[in-house]
């Protein structure tokens, strides 16, 4: 049944293997001057970001770089947007993971205004409304993974004792341009490739399950959801440098962004933000390593639920069928237990695979918990579990 919805935009999206080089007359195409951010050297080293400027030169573009290593904080929003404000960039090309373009969507956001991004970040600036001015942005992902080409939230943070991980947001946020080259994916490192796609899958199963989700946002996410069960581990292991498998999950990615960006997400990024800003450890980790025991806790709290849970345990059910890789969207009554099972041992085997790290591994310990647990939230999840239970979630991937 369709039901009432409403549905952010997405961005103006050029998607193809080889059209990077599209983006000089792209950013052209807003005036002559450009801030161009990318991440500490990977782009450098494989030459694309010498192409780039010198097709930038020859079409009388002055180029302005920038770099951001690690995840973006309001510091280092503050101080690039300071930095380049005077020079007046035409367009703000971000170009790397989701840290950069999470980088590069605040910094076009906070061009034209005269103080600190502190004033509107969600839940610890200042309160203030973003009146979503900004400069032209062009978001262009080189891994697949958070989906931030397609998001209208830039997240920032602060790690460690009394750190937050925190959204700066505004539909007018979402990029003008999204180039999804999925070449630029081809020497993303295995544990990278895993980390991201763990992530994706979790941004498509959590909107996919969410108590927003509209009929528009399950009709994409399905797909994608089917994609990343059939290429996920291809494209961390021997089609790493295939470019249908690295198209697959490219487009898993983005689906995933413009799924969280009109539907929500769920306990998995509820936690991953205190967890991020309690330790330094990279996003797709915390997601990936949480994945199948979030899954597993609401698939069980569901079956406590009833009549109230049998619609969420049947679109666990769909999950698993497309993970799997049976491709099946159809599932009866009598098979719901067998296909959320069937979901649950499919990411583990996954895990297991990519040996995917724990998070004790980057410094968390059990007295970080309760705090997290406290922090958490549970945003448009199908269930509240108790914070015992959350807890629990956590310990399990200690």
């Amino acid at each position: 049944m369709v039901d009432q919805f409403t549905f952010a935009g997405i961005p103006h999206t050029v998607f193809g293997r080889g059209h990077f080089k599209k983006l000089p007359d792209l950013a052209a195409g807003y005036g002559r001057h450009m801030l161009l951010l990318t991440g500490s050297s990977s782009l450098r080293k494989s030459g694309y970001y010498s192409r780039l400027t010198g097709a930038l030169e020859r079409r009388g573009v002055t180029v302005y770089g920038a770099r951001i290593e690690g995840e973006p904080s309001p510091d280092l929003v503050d101080d690039l947007s300071d930095r380049f404000r005077e020079r007046n960039p035409d367009v703000v090309v971000a170009i790397g993971g989701g840290s950069v373009l999470d980088g590069g969507k605040a910094v076009s956001a906070m061009l034209p205004a005269d103080e600190s991004v502190m004033a509107f970040i969600e839940g610890v600036g200042e309160g203030k409304e973003h009146g979503g001015e900004k400069v032209p942005f062009i978001a262009v992902p080189t891994t697949s993974g958070t989906g931030s080409e397609a998001t209208n939230n830039a997240v920032l943070s602060r790690v460690g004792e009394g750190g937050f991980k925190k959204s700066l947001r505004h539909d007018r946020f979402i990029p003008d341009i999204a180039l999804v080259d999925p070449q630029l994916c081809m020497s993303c490192p295995p544990d990278v490739t895993a980390a991201s796609g763990l992530d994706a899958i979790s941004q498509l199963l959590e909107s996919y399950l969410s108590t927003e989700a509209s009929a528009l946002t399950d009709s994409m996410a399905e797909r994608a959801l089917e994609l990343a069960g059939k290429y996920f581990i291809p494209a961390y292991s021997t089609g790493a440098t295939n470019p249908r498998v690295r198209a697959a999950m490219a487009y898993a990615s983005l689906v995933s962004g413009i799924a969280l960006t009109n539907a929500g997400l769920g306990i998995i990024h509820g936690l991953a933000s205190p967890i991020g800003a309690r330790v330094p450890i990279p996003h797709g980790v915390v997601c990936g390593t949480l994945l199948g025991e979030a899954v597993r806790l609401n698939i069980e709290l569901l079956k406590d639920e009833g009549q109230a849970g049998r619609k969420y345990l049947h679109k666990y059910a769909v999950s698993g069928a497309l993970l799997a890789g049976e491709g099946k969207t159809s599932i009866q009554d009598s098979e719901t237990g067998s296909y959320c099972d069937l979901l649950v041992r499919t990411i583990e085997r996954w895990l297991e695979r990519v040996s995917m790290p724990r998070l004790g591994e980057y410094g968390l310990g059990e007295g970080d918990l309760e705090v997290i647990a406290e922090k958490s939230g549970n945003k448009n999840n199908p269930v509240r579990p108790s914070r015992d239970r959350m807890i629990g979630l956590l310990k399990k991937r200690l």
